[in-house]
């Protein structure tokens, strides 16, 4: 990887309003704390259209706020064909997701797909983040813990295998 190119994580959900959204104001909240936010590039996106153009779930930014990270400024976008070629890690929420994103795929990005639980310390890495749109606030202050967790985790994994970045 040239020392000057940024590395790119996609977070990916059905509709780009709860989960990635939360990820993504997460994961770059954490990267700037870090001071590493000149080298990595974070994004969110869906693999349905759902709600393109609009901000993520009010209970999430909500939920999200309360912990001190603002996603206000977020919109809901569809996975593109050529995010499979820009992004360095497209991370799914979920196993349905997964799949939609690896049928989506050419075959010389699919490594790039993964489940983004896989970063976590804490659970098994097969574990999804659930979707907490038809719950109660207690589904997204859930989401909120696995994606602080899995962030930290995915941190220290770009530090570690990304060397020549950092």
């Amino acid at each position: 990887m040239n020392q000057n190119k940024k590395i790119k994580v996609l977070f990916v959900c059905m509709g780009n309003i709860c989960r990635s959204p939360t990820a993504d104001a997460v994961f770059r909240h954490i990267v700037k704390e870090a001071c590493v936010d000149h080298m990595i590039h974070v994004d969110s996106a869906g693999t349905h259209a759902y709600h393109i153009g609009n901000p993520p779930d009010h209970r999430a930014q909500n939920t999200a706020l309360q912990r001190g990270y603002k996603m206000h400024d977020l919109r809901a976008r569809a996975v593109q064909p050529n995010d499979f070629e820009e992004f360095d890690y497209i991370l799914a929420m979920d196993k349905e997701n997964l799949s939609l994103l690896q049928q989506r795929s050419p075959q010389q990005h699919i490594n790039k797909i993964q489940l983004f639980m896989q970063y976590s310390t804490q659970v098994n890495p097969d574990v999804e983040v659930p979707d907490p749109y038809f719950g109660g606030n207690q589904g997204f202050e859930l989401v909120l813990d696995m994606v602080e967790e899995a962030s930290q985790g995915l941190l220290a994994h770009l530090r570690t295998n990304k060397k020549e970045t950092f």
